[in-house]
């Protein structure tokens, strides 16, 4: 997984379609990933209760 993220910047040659598939869908899976895990919490933060703030 380590080898994974560290070569996701650079350019590597891919000698065969199988091993395109394989990057992008590694790539789409870590895309999503990070839209699973930063949808939620700007959600909340949209929604939160602002009735609940103390005035001074």
């Amino acid at each position: 997984m380590t080898d994974l993220i560290i070569s996701i910047g650079q350019i590597k040659s891919v000698y065969t379609l199988v091993d395109f598939y394989q990057y992008i869908k590694a790539v789409e899976y870590l895309i999503c990933l990070a839209f699973f895990v930063s949808f939620p919490s700007f959600y909340m933060y949209l929604n939160k209760d602002l009735s609940r703030k103390t005035e001074y």
